[in-house]
């Protein structure tokens, strides 16, 4: 992995297509920036991973989407999709798609429920 000073001294730079191995795409559409992403139970072997799967890995403990992961781990989102699309195919992480436009509620249900609420 090539490491570059940054400019203004922030330390270390790795350009993304390192991390990636040049990839440019991860190979499921299934990372939405807003689908949750959690590590999966039990032992998952690191060996093998990059120091940004780990770092991604130890955010994912909890339920955390690719947009959070992509902010807390500083890595831009096509990075993380890569990355996580890696964690994916080790069956060391699980992606929860967001509910699709036909599972959501419509309107009238939400109103009902709202307007029961409100008469509470």
């Amino acid at each position: 992995m090539s490491q570059h000073a940054a400019p203004d001294g922030a330390g270390p730079l790795v350009r993304p297509y390192a991390m990636t191995h040049g990839r440019t795409r991860p190979s499921s559409d299934n990372f939405d920036l807003i689908a949750l992403v959690v590590a999966a139970d039990g032992p998952v072997s690191t060996e093998g991973l990059e120091p940004e799967h780990r770092g991604i890995l130890n955010l994912a403990r909890q339920p955390v989407s690719v947009a959070e992961i992509s902010a807390r781990a500083d890595l831009p989102v096509g990075v993380v999709r890569i990355l996580l699309d890696d964690l994916r195919v080790r069956g060391a992480v699980q992606v929860r798609s967001p509910m699709s436009g036909a599972k959501a509620p419509t309107k009238r249900v939400l109103r009902a429920a709202i307007n029961g609420l409100r008469a509470l």
